[in-house]
């Protein structure tokens, strides 16, 4: 999955962008924090660990 996809997807449930990490930008709900690498491609396993821990649609 492209990383602008899933932070796309973040974003339109109410995620924002937090912080630069090392390797990775973090966001947040409010309640909780997600780290999301930086680089192009997600790898699909990931991006569906992060969809479907998040409850994201």
């Amino acid at each position: 999955m492209k990383r602008t996809d899933l932070i796309q997807k973040l974003e339109a449930n109410g995620w924002r962008f937090k912080r630069h990490g090392g390797s990775h930008d973090v966001y947040t709900n409010g309640k909780r924090s997600e780290p999301i690498e930086r680089h192009k491609e997600i790898p699909d396993i990931l991006a569906q660990k992060i969809i479907k821990r998040n409850g994201l649609k």
